[in-house]
């Protein structure tokens, strides 16, 4: 069961890159077909590896680690690529955002029982 949560979250943070990669190319790339085939091809990938991720995870564990991979490496992107500038509140709320998905991923939802 743990190898399929470790497969489980490598398939979330695959989803959250490739969602990132689909707002970078509609960003990066000026041909209007390039553009839109990129951001089809991301946002495509992006969902099988989401449905992949919610095989071995809990949608909530899914959808946050995908979340949050996303915003993180867009961010990053932005400031790299596009030389955005990230303040002090983001780094902040990205800080907090890997505290939140640490947290979440070491709760299981599976392993809880009710004591009555």
């Amino acid at each position: 069961m743990e190898s399929n949560k470790g497969k489980g979250y490598a398939w979330a943070v695959s989803a959250g890159f490739n969602a990132a990669l689909a707002a970078i190319s509609a960003k990066l790339f000026s041909h209007q077909l390039i553009r839109y085939c990129l951001v089809i091809l991301f946002n495509v990938t992006m969902w099988g590896c989401y449905v992949n991720s919610l095989k071995a995870l809990s949608s909530l564990q899914a959808t946050v680690t995908n979340f949050a991979t996303n915003f993180l490496s867009s961010g990053l992107a932005g400031f790299f690529l596009f030389e955005e500038a990230l303040s002090f509140q983001w780094f902040a709320g990205a800080l907090l955002i890997v505290i939140g998905v640490f947290i979440l991923s070491k709760s299981s939802i599976e392993k809880k029982t009710r004591t009555a």
